[in-house]
């Protein structure tokens, strides 16, 4: 298990929803802003959908604001939302264009993605968004470099990230040391707390400690009490 390469200067996280990024990679975040590094979030759709009860149109400044505030708490100030629709995310051309325009504006050494496997574990469906946006962001990592194939963004320069790094509950071939921001991580999560009460019974601050452990455990082969693992995409020299 390798370190992560941390010779870089901006890195932009891509997910589908507010507070996935929260699930772990959050911690790794909250190490590469006290770096003095430049982070910033993408995020697919507004999470107007998740909240059992409250109709989309109260849901999505809620969500927004609490990603807002979960992303200040690990020193993250940029937080665009592209504003597709939650729970309907489709892997296609428009969204890896949107995607790869994204890229562009941004211009990041990195590219974070979040899970994207059928699975999260035998028996658990990983969420069809997630799927889709981390596919469709894969490959817009590429499209953001090319000329030619969304030909309607040409007014964004052309960019090229180094690297695209998922993060991944099993299979990681390079891992970050977050024992030393797990404080910072959990308080990101817990900036979620109207999402959290509704997702579960058990008290915020109960979830986001069982949350953060989870997803932050120690790795086989990585000399480090806390990690978040990734699977790593190298494109360019």
């Amino acid at each position: 298990m390798q370190h992560l390469p941390e010779d870089w200067q901006r890195a932009v996280v891509i997910v589908a929803h507010p507070d996935d990024i929260e699930y772990g990679v959050a911690a790794a975040v909250a190490r590469w802003t006290g770096q003095g590094k430049d982070v910033r979030y993408v995020l697919v759709t507004s999470g107007e959908a998740g909240i059992a009860g409250m109709p989309p149109a109260e849901t999505r400044p809620l969500r927004e604001a609490e990603e807002r505030a979960s992303a200040a708490v690990v020193g993250v100030t940029e937080v665009e939302f592209l504003g597709h629709p939650d729970g309907r995310i489709e892997a296609n051309p428009a969204l890896r264009r949107d995607l790869a325009a994204a890229i562009r504006r941004h211009r990041p050494d990195l590219v974070v993605l979040g899970h994207f496997g059928d699975t999260w574990a035998p028996g658990i469906v990983n969420s069809a968004d997630h799927r889709a946006v981390g596919r469709a962001a894969l490959d817009a990592v590429s499209d953001a470099g090319n000329e030619w194939i969304f030909p309607e963004i040409a007014d964004l320069p052309l960019w090229s990230a180094r690297w695209a790094a998922v993060a991944v509950p099993t299979g990681a071939t390079h891992a970050v040391d977050v024992t030393a921001d797990i404080p910072a991580a959990e308080a990101s999560l817990a900036e979620h707390r109207r999402y959290l009460e509704v997702l579960s019974p058990e008290p915020v601050d109960d979830q986001v400690r069982a949350v953060v452990t989870m997803t932050t455990g120690p790795l086989d082969g990585f000399d480090a009490e806390r990690a978040v693992g990734f699977e790593l995409f190298t494109f360019a020299g």
